[in-house]
């Protein structure tokens, strides 16, 4: 790749150039801080011999015409030009790059400083200004202040020959106490104004705030913690870093311990790499673990927040919360705007200044006191509701919570609770039990709703009182859609039986034992009014949704929610994406509610979701355990007869031909050679079903479900810790190299175990120690990864020693870092969740996928979180990207016999952050173009385009549809993607080379609706409202027709998406880790169903559909979603492995049975990738099996009941058509009325 020749790109975020329209004046001064800005403004203003001066906020100098504009009309004819750079050259690239060099040229004098007291060498290295002016102006802006702020200019003035220097800079007290009216002040004077032992609350912000006069969001705060009965402790900081301001924060921590923390500082302490950082000043001793939010003084202005759903900038999300999410802290709310004070005619210049919002000051106030008496409360005393979420809107499907056996953890919280002393009865002796439990009363499956007992009964009266409380403009959108609280079906008399009783109310699925209630989280209401409302993206929740929430909020007066498992839907109702406002649903549901939500570590993205939209503290848990899938039944047949093939070969060419036609005829028999693809050319077809099985039997599956709180243990323990060590970690040092590779290395089989050909003769080395582990035949590749898997077995059970220094350096890395860790997840899960629960500070730790490299988000039980979306894609994240690019180009071309010229690919928000943006980096590369990094911090600056020739292909013109997540956490990508189409576009390059010209401009980037999430097919499969392919194209392109980029923020764009879904030639979908499976979720259906049906109902055709497997970063493999559905469910769903570890887990167990026929189900309607004989197979192994079917029925009958009907609906629907009329009739017999 000849890089020197790219062609480099700017990321466009959207904005509008801004021209300033300023004269030229003897100084210019550009910051990004406002309140430097007011500063130097007031300092002008009482100055007698003031400089002429040009004031400009560098955040209307963010678009390249905006900065040549400038630099043309003003700073060009200047005389000084003092630009202070926050964050150094990179968040600033163009512009800085563009006023050195042009400054530079024009003899200009140019000072680059810092905008915090760190040294930049880059910044200095650019100035043209002396050593010694270069300090003084520096020293002037870091002290700060009115004096400071005139001898500034002053300073200026000297330096262009207008005057004489003043005195230097006057050091100002980096950080102390401040009181309104008082300005610094001392502990003393805030003590004075406080209750008497009421919890205090400090109020940390930036020293820059009171040297520029910005305080007003300050002194509002102040008040509101007064009102809201705690004590407020205002604390200004030169910044969370600074040694001076830490070691005052200490001193003022240790006089007056705080109960919460209140933070209006912008990033973060710690570093989302990973690398050392400071120690974080709000976690010493000294802050006794008081929990820490994120108070936001927003760049925005007022009116933009209110009026668009994004909720903040791309940069507010970075500075104000991404980057303190590393540090723990818990996302509130957006209280203060800028907004324009004055027009400042002398220096040209808008002065902005921080406005306060007065309810977003309120609602966190009454956030901070509601932690505050979570923290004051003794155990006994607490009242916590637990709650379960359920979707589909099924009783089989109750608890649902992805790799998490709900119920049994849901008994372990509750004995955990009771043995720290929480007021705790009743506790069910086991989770079938506990379902039964909540079976017995109104669940969210409408059907026999009214002939059951139990639960909870929320009054009229009382649900009125708090629904009139509403913002009317919620009433009236809830009204509009659902009616008045009598019309829901959870309203009805409180006795089901006795219909005359006078007492009214909502019937709520909730439990009580003792201060603790257990409840199921009402569904979203597509179940009420299906074919109303499926089209319905942002649809408000119903009545019944409301009582719940009111009756934990009012009735119980809970002090803490715990929404156990990943997800429920509260976090995914409408509303901004974050920085809530009071109509916003998820605030209208939750309130100022202290929110804790047990979730599992590999999913940054959704968990992140309840973080930013519901002020979630996350306790994640770990993933479910990791196994080899193995061998069974017929696969072990046909191994054995393949084996028995070869060895034969030569031999006996009757026994050959005779376990040839054997080996065929069980193939068909099984559907096999379908799943395969064989094409009737036998040695070959052979070649290739060796391969497949070698390929299955190393597949990673999980053992059963995690349960909250628990280690696992014996098998379980054993291979999830060398799943955990088989790919290399960190940094790949000899202990954290792949276990698999250091045995390969130490036993001289010179070949590469994690990047083979599995059905290759084996021609190496067979070491005695590897002939001891099996009987089996030992011929090919697969054979011999096989027995180094049985090996890695026998060495963690230690019935072998070690037998070289890369295995002992594995295995000792293993012992001391990987088995403790993994062996404290339990216990550290536990005592997250009580930490939190005792209204204290849970730590921070990264997230992702343990087995994909990531042991450092081991131990669980903390509060993780993402990444910075400024550095997606990282650089490991592109040379994934690009190899995994031109693998699905070539096989593209060898399987079409042409280039792919236009693709569709999907990106979600989870998958990017736990990779660090592989889908990205394959977009772009796909495209033919290199992001660019600054390689100080590691962050996107840009891009550039890679020259045809260096490319070596015609580009692909590629058309992203992102999540709705992926569009709240990373505006930034969305500009980088959209930037890079239109530089692409404007190439001037033939059609042939590059596609996107002849298919035309227009958006390149789709996405939901703003504010809302998912790709509309869930509510046509779960309510069987569909009747052919094509009703989920539209909905589909109902829902993702929203374009995003340059100009366009969810713009409604249905004709420009189908224009490009008109045009691809594939369909795209990457999964990056093997901790879960296409047929674990709704989303994989959802959006590779809904683009197939979509693509082939615009077109009149399908299209290739690849579902690839990132989950060995080194080797991404490239496959067909036909043929990654059948690999899945040969060796997963079919697997006795599998469904024995589901077993053990009871009615979660036979859910996840459930779960699985109901997304094969799904994709067979909307993709065809299952076929008959995946269903034969199905029904054989679930329902024709006696034990199977036996299990289900006693641990989960609603379950066998859906697994039933979900079959016959594909017999219905001509999906399936069974072998066997016994299938049929066993069908027949489970469903209702039989």
């Amino acid at each position: 790749m000849h890089l020197l020749a790219a062609t480099p790109g700017s990321v466009d975020e959207g904005k509008e150039p801004v021209d300033l329209g300023q004269t030229p004046a003897d100084l210019v001064f550009i910051s990004a801080a406002d309140t430097e800005l007011s500063a130097l403004s007031t300092a002008r203003s009482e100055m007698t011999d003031p400089p002429e001066l040009r004031l400009a906020s560098m955040m209307h100098l963010q678009h390249p015409m905006s900065v040549d504009l400038h630099i043309e009309a003003c700073a060009s004819k200047s005389k000084l030009v003092v630009a202070r750079i926050l964050g150094g050259a990179s968040y600033w690239k163009y512009g800085f790059e563009q006023y050195a060099a042009c400054l530079a040229v024009a003899g200009i004098a140019f000072a680059a400083l810092p905008g915090d007291d760190k040294p930049d060498p880059e910044l200095r290295m650019f100035s043209t200004v002396s050593d010694r002016d270069y300090d003084a102006l520096w020293a002037y802006m870091v002290e700060g202040g009115p004096k400071n702020a005139v001898n500034f200019l002053r300073y200026c003035r000297a330096m262009i020959g207008l005057a004489d220097p003043p005195q230097a800079a006057e050091p100002l007290l980096r950080a102390g106490v401040y009181w309104p009216g008082e300005g610094t002040s001392d502990l003393s004077k805030a003590q004075s104004n406080w209750h008497e032992g009421a919890g205090v609350v400090p109020i940390i912000f930036y020293r820059a705030l009171l040297q520029g006069a910005g305080l007003n969001p300050i002194n509002r705060m102040v008040k509101a913690v007064i009102r809201a009965g705690l004590n407020p402790l205002p604390i200004f900081v030169a910044s969370l870093k600074d040694p001076v301001s830490v070691a005052t924060l200490d001193q003022l921590f240790l006089a007056a311990p705080p109960d919460v923390i209140l933070n209006c500082t912008s990033f973060a302490v710690g570093n989302p790499h990973g690398d050392t950082s400071p120690k974080n000043p709000l976690i010493l001793p000294s802050a006794a673990k008081a929990p820490v939010f994120q108070v936001i003084l927003s760049a925005g202005t007022e009116q933009v927040w209110e009026e668009a759903l994004n909720g903040l900038s791309a940069r507010d999300i970075a500075m104000n919360v991404a980057l303190p999410e590393v540090d723990g802290r818990i996302l509130s709310r957006a209280v203060s705007f800028k907004g324009e004070a004055f027009f400042d005619a002398a220096t040209e210049c808008p002065i902005a200044t921080y406005k306060a919002r007065g309810d977003r000051i309120t609602f966190v106030a009454q956030l901070a006191a509601n932690w505050a008496a979570l923290r004051r409360t003794k155990a006994k005393d607490r009242q916590v509701a637990l709650v379960l979420a359920n979707y589909p809107n099924k009783d089989g499907r109750l608890a649902n919570g992805v790799g998490l056996d709900t119920p049994a953890s849901t008994l372990d919280i509750l004995r955990l609770l009771s043995r720290s002393g929480y007021n705790i009865s009743d506790i069910p002796s086991d989770s079938a039990e506990l379902m039964q439990r909540i079976m017995d009363g109104p669940t969210n499956w409408l059907t026999h709703r009214a002939k059951r007992k139990g639960g909870e009964t929320l009054p009229l009266s009382i649900y009125l009182e708090h629904y009139q409380a509403l913002p009317y403009a919620v009433r009236v959108r809830i009204e509009e859609r659902w009616g008045q609280p009598s019309d829901d079906p959870f309203f009805g008399p409180s006795d089901p039986v006795n219909s005359s009783s006078p007492i009214s109310g909502f019937k709520l699925s909730i439990l009580r034992f003792g201060n603790i209630t257990l409840g199921v989280q009402p569904a979203r209401g597509y179940n009420i009014d299906p074919t109303e409302t499926y089209h319905s993206p942002d649809l408000v929740p119903p009545h019944n949704y409301l009582a719940f929430y009111f009756w934990i909020r009012h009735h119980q007066k809970a002090q803490a929610i715990v929404h156990l498992g990943k997800h429920g839907n509260l976090e995914w109702l409408p509303g901004k994406a974050v920085a809530l406002s009071d109509t916003c649903i998820p605030e209208v549901i939750l309130g100022p509610m202290p929110h804790i939500y047990p979730f599992i570590v590999n999913d940054p993205g959704e968990g992140t979701q309840a973080k930013r939209r519901a002020q979630a503290v996350i306790i994640d848990h770990l993933t479910p355990p990791l196994t080899r899938a193995e061998t069974y039944g017929p696969l072990r047949d046909l191994e054995a007869l393949v084996d028995e093939y070869y060895e034969a070969a030569g031999v006996d060419p009757r026994r050959i031909e005779y376990l040839r036609r054997e080996i065929l005829s069980l193939t068909a028999t099984t559907g096999l050679d379908k799943d395969i693809g064989f094409e009737g050319e036998q040695t070959g077809d052979l070649a290739k079903l060796d391969a497949y099985l070698c390929e299955l039997k190393e597949a990673q599956i999980r053992d059963g479900l995690h349960i909250f709180g628990q280690t696992p243990d014996g098998e379980q323990l054993r291979d999830l810790t060398i799943a955990l060590a088989r790919i290399p970690r960190g940094n790949s040092s000899s202990g954290e190299a792949s276990l698999l590779r250091a045995m390969a290395n130490d036993l001289n089989l010179e070949f590469d175990p994690l990047d083979c050909e599995m059905g290759q003769l084996w021609e190496g080395h067979k070491p005695e120690i590897l002939m001891q582990v099996s009987q089996d035949s030992w011929r090919s590749t697969g054979d011999t990864v096989e027995r180094l898997e049985l090996l890695a077995q026998r060495l963690l059970d230690k019935k072998n020693a070690v037998h070289g220094p890369q295995t002992q350096a594995v295995m000792d890395h293993i012992l001391d870092e990987i088995s403790p860790r993994l062996g404290s997840c339990g216990l550290s899960e536990q005592e997250g969740l009580l930490t939190a629960l005792s209204g204290q500070f849970v730590s921070p730790a990264p997230s992702g996928a343990p087995t994909r490299g990531r042991l450092d988000v081991l131990p669980t039980g903390r509060n993780f979180y993402s990444v910075d979306s400024r550095a997606v894609p990282t650089p490991t994240a592109w040379a994934l990207g690009w190899k995994s690019a031109n693998l699905l180009i070539d096989k593209h071309l060898q399987d079409n016999g042409d280039w792919p010229r236009a693709l569709l690919l999907t990106a979600w928000g989870t998958a990017n952050m736990r990779t660090g943006g592989d889908d990205i980096a394959q977009c772009l590369a796909l495209m033919g173009v290199k992001p660019k990094w600054d390689s100080a911090n590691r962050r996107v600056t840009g891009f550039e385009v890679i020259p045809s020739g260096a490319l070596g292909r015609p580009r692909v013109d590629v058309t992203l549809r992102i999540s709705g997540f992926f569009r709240d956490a990373f505006p930034g990508l969305i500009d980088l993607v959209d930037s890079a189409a239109r530089a692409v576009l404007a190439l001037d390059e033939p059609n042939d080379i590059n596609p996107a010209k002849a298919n035309g401009a227009g958006a390149r980037v789709y996405g939901a609706k703003p504010g809302a999430y998912g790709a509309g097919l869930q509510a046509l499969i779960d309510e069987r409202i569909w009747d052919t392919q094509a009703d989920f194209g539209e909905a589909y392109l109902e829902w993702g027709s929203y374009a995003y980029g340059e100009g366009r923020t969810g713009t409604r764009d249905r004709s420009g998406f189908e224009k490009r879904l008109g045009q691809v030639e594939a369909i795209v979908q990457n999964q990056d880790n093997r901790e879960h499976d296409l047929l674990d979720s709704d989303d994989y259906y959802q959006f590779e169903g809904g683009a197939a049906a979509a693509v082939a109902s615009l077109q009149g055709q399908t299209r290739p559909i690849y579902h690839n497997d990132h989950s060995r970063p080194e080797r991404p493999v490239i496959r067909t979603l036909e043929d990654e559905m059948a690999r899945v469910i040969r060796s997963r769903v079919l697997n006795p492995k599998w469904i024995d570890g589901v077993k053990r887990h009871g009615y979660k167990g036979a859910f996840e049975i459930a779960a699985t026929v109901d997304y094969m189900f799904a994709f067979a309607a909307t993709t065809g990738a299952v076929k008959s004989h995946h269903f034969d197979a199905v029904e054989a192994t679930f329902l024709e099996n006696d034990e199977t079917r036996e299990f289900i029925a006693d641990a989960n009958a609603p379950a066998l009941r859906e697994i039933a009907e979900r079959l016959q609906e594909a017999i219905n629907r001509d999906l399936w058509q069974p072998r066997s009329n016994s299938a049929r009739a066993r069908i027949a017999g489970l469903l209702p009325g039989a």
